[in-house]
């Protein structure tokens, strides 16, 4: 054992629920984190396409397609960054400055936002989209670390700190969502970034709980610090380095792929053109369109790299590489449709959805929303006690901080009920809607997770298989309940709560497996690669579905609303009967892997 090891707390000195208390720090980060960045995001469609006249609260009145522009490629941004932000905790800053750096520059964001400028929105959605990268890939390795020397314990650690997730989404969507519809957009966006730096101070001044985890790394480069298991993967893999035309190749597709995120919404809003608007080449006589002709160019570099990569490995890895990249493939048709929920659905529910409310109905929709809103912040409330009383003495100061911050959401949620109950009618915000995937994945979670467990556990591909299937009956839902939708006519929001209720549970079923596979198919000295290309997938997701929700206008113009709903029906259930089809050949090329 060497010296650093030897230093180590015994974080399981003092514990909370069976846990390290360092563990619920990490969670409440995380909470308020996922608070600031969902709540932020549900607002963000609305508000870009609110009208500017003939409504109570103004928006920019722009058009579905430009909103969606810019939402896909922030989107997208957002799950690239974190690759370089691994890179530069691992190597320069270590995981926990990089947690600080990551949520100072998200506070940063969120305030610039709040100032409702043209400049200071792209500014702060560019501040957002750095700081994520720092953020999100940096917390969990921290939990990684605390839990090295304990396999049994970390299933569970991840449990809950994923519950921290959904807590976070779920209080931010509706409180921020509500403030910004209710009072005003900068309310929302500007609670967003309150909680963001709060949630950054407490985790700042709990640094007495985490000893040297998640530290500034040593660069030793003594051989006694690599484990065997290290070693003997570095002498397997050594035989497939990066070359330098992987390199190279890696350098062009990234800025292709990059210009293009940036120059989809440049060349909308603002006419601006990082890319060629025209190929100089023609196809069958018809000119090719420049960013689509760049994307092929750029997709087939890519293929090119990842061919030359696979092909140098041994007939099993092989095989597994190749499995990873078919689970990638049909990832990005589940982003592009299930988030939608963060852009067509937005306005769909604000749009089209009977949201006004009076007499039982309105009582009975206040006393739903009362149980689901105030029971889990009690629950939450319950452990900020326990974490009080284990580390009030050594994080006092986070502790504070904690509290003023629960303070802060009790006062607002109270304040909103009371609104709610002494209006003579309820109208339901278009963000609420929003917060019923993570309400649903907090009651279905453990379900899912029992029957992974048992004997009738479906193989990889039916996972997959089982989630698209169920996404896109979600949609089919939508599609039948806005059939033959007259105009001025709005549909029961029944319609929009099942379909959050299918979507969560393909989900369920989809989502936690990607990294786990990659994490068990992939060999060490390709985990970094196919990490990077499993969230290029679902940046791909992403800016798809932001482009895609953004046609809801001009397809519902020249069919209807149902018709574009039964696209994101179709879509998903193909490719889940497609994936159903694979799973023979899926379970030869993973080798025995389940």
């Amino acid at each position: 054992m060497n010296s650093e090891a030897a230093a180590r707390p015994d974080f399981f000195k003092s514990t909370v629920l069976g846990h390290p208390a360092g563990l619920f720090v990490l969670f409440f980060t995380e909470m308020w984190e996922r608070f600031s960045f969902y709540g932020m995001r549900v607002l963000l469609v609305n508000f870009l396409t609110m009208a500017i006249v003939g409504v109570d609260n103004p928006g920019w009145g722009w058009s579905a397609e430009n909103a969606g522009a810019l939402f896909g490629t922030y989107a997208g941004l957002l799950y690239l960054t974190p690759i370089a932000g691994g890179i530069i905790a691992d190597k320069l800053v270590g995981y926990r400055w990089a947690v600080v750096i990551g949520a100072a520059i998200m506070t940063l964001g969120h305030a610039s936002m709040a100032l409702e400028t043209e400049l200071s929105l792209y500014l702060g959605l560019g501040l957002l989209v750095i700081g994520t990268g720092f953020f999100k890939p940096n917390i969990t390795s921290i939990i990684s670390e605390m839990y090295e020397g304990k396999p049994d314990k970390k299933d569970g650690a991840y449990t809950i700190f994923y519950m921290g997730v959904n807590a976070g989404a779920f209080f931010g969507m509706m409180l921020c969502g509500y403030l910004a519809e209710k009072i005003g957009w900068s309310w929302g966006f500007g609670l967003a970034g309150i909680f963001m730096f709060l949630g950054t101070l407490q985790f700042w001044l709990a640094k007495p709980l985490f000893g040297n985890v998640g530290g500034v790394p040593k660069k030793t480069g003594k051989e006694e610090d690599v484990t065997e298991n290290e070693k003997h993967e570095l002498v397997k893999d050594k035989h497939n380095p990066f070359t330098l035309l992987d390199k190279i190749l890696i350098l062009i597709t990234s800025v292709i792929g990059f210009l293009y995120l940036i120059n989809d919404p440049t060349s909308r809003i603002a006419d601006l053109n990082l890319l060629p608007t025209v190929m100089p080449f023609d196809f069958q006589g018809q000119p090719v369109d420049g960013p689509l002709g760049m994307v092929i160019i750029g997709l087939i570099l890519f293929l090119v790299l990842v061919i030359s990569r696979i092909s140098r490995y041994t007939k099993v890895v092989r095989d597994r590489l190749i499995a990873v990249i078919i689970f990638a493939f049909f990832t990005v048709f589940f982003w592009m449709s299930f988030e939608q929920g963060a852009s067509s659905l937005i306005l769909f529910a604000r749009d089209y959805v009977d949201r006004e409310l009076i007499g039982t109905s309105a009582i009975f929709f206040n006393v739903i929303n009362t149980l689901l809103t105030v029971v889990p912040l009690m629950i939450i409330t319950w452990v900020l006690y326990l974490l009080w009383k284990q580390t009030s003495l050594k994080a006092l100061g986070s502790n504070i901080v904690l509290v003023i911050c629960f303070a802060g959401v009790w006062g607002i949620v109270l304040w909103m009920l009371y609104r709610e109950f002494s209006a003579d009618t309820t109208e339901i915000t278009v963000s609420w809607f929003s917060i019923l995937n993570s309400f649903f994945i907090i009651v279905f979670a453990s379900l899912f997770s029992k029957w992974w467990e048992s004997k009738y556990n479906p193989s990889a591909a039916m996972k997959y298989s089982i989630g698209l299937i169920l996404l896109g009956f979600g949609f089919g839902l939508l599609a039948f309940g806005s059939n033959d939708l007259v105009a001025g006519a709005k549909v029961s929001m029944i319609w929009l709560i099942l379909a959050y209720l299918f979507h969560t549970l393909g989900e369920l079923c989809l989502s936690p497996l990607g990294l786990s596979y990659v994490s068990k198919l992939v060999p060490a000295r390709m985990i970094a690669f196919m990490f990077g290309m499993w969230y290029l997938a679902i940046a791909i997701g992403n800016k798809l579905a932001g482009s895609f929700g953004g046609m809801i206008t001009e397809i519902t113009e020249k069919y209807d609303l149902s018709t574009f709903f039964l696209i994101f029906t179709i879509i998903p259930v193909a490719a889940g009967i497609v994936v159903a089809l694979l799973n023979p050949l899926m379970k030869k090329l993973m080798h025995g892997i389940r």
